[in-house]
């Protein structure tokens, strides 16, 4: 496996780029494209081979767009800002679908649409609570509180530990989890709406976090301690801690066949990981600045296949970096 670089665009915002990922294809559009989220407050939709716009500009945020979503059906997406706010809105026209207000500030940070699209999960910050909002309505349909971990070693920076930076769904929707500023992760049974238990092993915050698309049970975790962990989120187990990064890993992502996974870092480097291997295999260095986020392009032929595989990475330069994963 190995990833070869196809573009860079500079200066694709006018600020730092915190946030990526991409849209499935839909009526209006036959392909993938690529969706970025940046402090300059807007929302971008990019055509996934050459990097060039799909769309205009979407703007409505106050403040930087820190986290981004795409609905399952290619047709709407939902972004998180420092304003505190998120705003759904149709993607090739920008126009507002609804505008989401949290309880108190500071509530709003990763968020992700189910396997279904019936709910979005948003991490609720200071508030230690993930928000569920029904799409259909988009009314709060819940508000699930995230306990603070019982063994102090689980929760080494306690003080932190409410906080609630990121959220992902199992490929099933059977299972989601949250992790948090001190380093903790929880995993829930969505049928039940039960907590399970905590995942322990990062002593720093987690600020990304994503299950794999070929297996429900394996969830995978970057961390401001700048290892990647590999765990069984049934088992309770941690699988793997692989180091490499000189800095925090911000983003991760697992490949659609399952086999690899890349991930951001602030030491400015993207890290192509061979899951098999459990090592990093190959460094990208594209970037000038803090890697804050990266997105595998979903494959055509569903989870557990590789076709023209496409890799997108973002950072504080301000630029997209494209590659071909093969």
């Amino acid at each position: 496996m190995k990833l070869s670089g196809i573009k860079s665009a500079e200066s694709s915002h006018d600020d730092s780029i915190w946030a990526a990922t991409w849209v499935p294809p839909s009526s209006a559009s036959s392909e993938c494209l690529l969706l970025t989220g940046s402090l300059d407050e807007s929302v971008r939709l990019w055509r996934a081979d050459d990097l060039s716009p799909a769309a205009p500009p979407s703007r409505g945020h106050s403040l930087g767009v820190v986290s981004l979503a795409a609905h399952p059906s290619g047709s709407l997406a939902a972004a998180s800002s420092l304003d505190s706010l998120v705003r759904v809105f149709h993607l090739h026209t920008s126009a507002s679908v609804a505008l989401l207000h949290p309880d108190s500030p500071s509530e709003a940070w990763g968020l992700n649409f189910n396997p279904k699209g019936s709910l979005l999960a948003v991490a609720g910050g200071a508030s230690a609570s993930i928000k569920l909002w029904e799409t259909t309505t988009w009314q709060l349909a819940e508000t699930v509180p995230v306990p603070h971990p019982t063994d102090r070693s689980q929760s080494p920076n306690p003080s932190s530990a409410s906080f609630i930076l990121a959220v992902a769904w199992s490929p099933d929707g059977r299972r989601l989890a949250c992790s948090s500023y001190d380093g903790s992760v929880a995993v829930f049974d969505t049928e039940r709406a039960k907590f399970l238990h905590h995942l322990s092993g990062h002593h720093m915050p987690v600020r990304s976090l994503v299950f794999s698309p070929v297996d429900s049970r394996v969830l995978f975790t970057g961390s401001d301690d700048s290892h990647v962990h590999m765990y069984d989120a049934e088992g309770r187990s941690l699988v793997a801690a692989m180091s490499g990064h000189a800095g925090w890993v911000s983003s991760v992502d697992a490949s659609p066949d399952g086999a690899a996974l890349a991930t951001g870092s602030a030491d400015r480097t993207v890290r192509l990981w061979d899951l098999g291997m459990r090592a990093a295999v190959q460094t990208m260095t594209s970037h000038t600045d803090h890697v804050w986020g990266v997105a595998f392009r979903p494959s055509a032929s569903g989870p557990g296949t590789r076709d023209a595989g496409r890799l997108a990475s973002v950072s504080d330069d301000k630029s997209i970096s494209l590659y071909d994963y093969s």
